[in-house]
């Protein structure tokens, strides 16, 4: 005789990108030859001027449990990268680290919905924004999106999906799939059209990613800058998704609740691999270098396979099917 399993867990959808990830594992083992394009994973090495901080790292001996939410350290590389590079006036106390950006995700979600909120996710979606939403007992309300808008939900239709149980508007730029990135005007009208307290949850996790050469964090804009959550991490960007680290920076109540909530689970992220993001942040050069190196390799890629889609290698895609 066996105990029974709580409601939360048997409800609890198994998340689709980790069993798509398993299927092409056991394909592979079988001999298959697969393309496995189901987790957002670059295929790069993590950098070496990174791997080199965390050996250093293991020889200084930072061996030790961390802060909850982070060590000084890197919590004062992220502030200054976000004030640097994403126009964000952030505070080292804002910030709380995190066993990467899931956890973020998830650390938010606990702290601000309660059963019956709703939370507003701009479609297309990272699917495992509506399963945190709802292993809270909170209600995901999708706003959808066409070809025609570049898969980008329009602020009219947001407008539309909030109610009074709204507590969050999610959503991912460059976005988890589609690849789009919402512009300065696109945000700012998303952000006139949904009244306080309503909370923004940005996920900008593949702000790297960027073939336009401009960006724009909702946090930066008027009317949002005291209401957002911008979550971020080093696993698309650094190409170290197997060191797990990511972070938040929030309205202090927020970051506060994060960290009550994560010293209740987790605790803090390892000590070497948070050492190691000090010096992915800091090293300037060398991060500007493996940036660069990537955003090309990757546009390289959609180039060629956009040529391919436009060859009789794929007419059905050449007709538009």
């Amino acid at each position: 005789m066996t105990a029974k399993l709580s409601d939360r867990v048997v409800n609890m959808a198994e998340s689709a990108t980790l069993a798509m990830a398993q299927a092409a594992r056991d394909l592979a083992a079988k001999g298959t030859k697969v393309i496995n394009l189901s987790v957002g994973e670059p295929d790069f090495k993590t950098p070496k001027y990174i791997c080199e901080s965390a050996k250093k790292a293991i020889d200084a001996g930072h061996h030790q449990y961390t802060p909850v939410p982070g060590i000084p350290e890197l919590k004062k590389a992220i502030a200054e990268k976000l004030k640097t590079e994403n126009n964000i006036d952030a505070n080292p106390s804002d910030i709380v680290v995190s066993t990467g950006a899931k956890q973020s995700i998830a650390n938010v979600i606990m702290a601000l919905v309660n059963p019956g909120d709703e939370v507003v996710i701009l479609a297309p979606y990272w699917v495992s924004y509506s399963d945190i939403v709802e292993f809270c007992g909170g209600i995901p309300v999708i706003v959808g999106s066409t070809l025609e808008n570049n898969f980008k939900s329009k602020a009219e239709d947001v407008k539309k999906a909030i109610t009074s149980k709204t507590k969050c508007v999610m959503f991912s730029s460059p976005s988890n799939p589609a690849g789009s990135l919402f512009t300065k005007e696109e945000l700012e009208e998303i952000v006139a059209v949904c009244p306080e307290p309503i909370v923004f949850l940005a996920d900008e996790i593949y702000e790297t990613i960027n073939y336009t050469g401009k960006y724009t964090s909702i946090a930066s804009l008027e009317g949002a800058k005291n209401r957002t959550v911008t979550i971020n991490g080093f696993s698309k960007g650094f190409a170290m998704t197997g060191w797990r680290v990511g972070y938040i920076h929030a309205p202090s109540y927020i970051a506060k609740a994060a960290d009550k909530i994560q010293g209740q689970t987790t605790s803090g992220t390892n000590s070497v691999t948070q050492h190691a993001c000090v010096t992915a942040l800091t090293d300037v050069e060398n991060m500007k270098i493996s940036h660069k190196e990537m955003r090309e390799a990757f546009l390289r890629r959609r180039d060629l396979t956009l040529k391919l889609m436009n060859t009789d290698l794929f007419p059905g895609e050449k007709n538009g099917n």
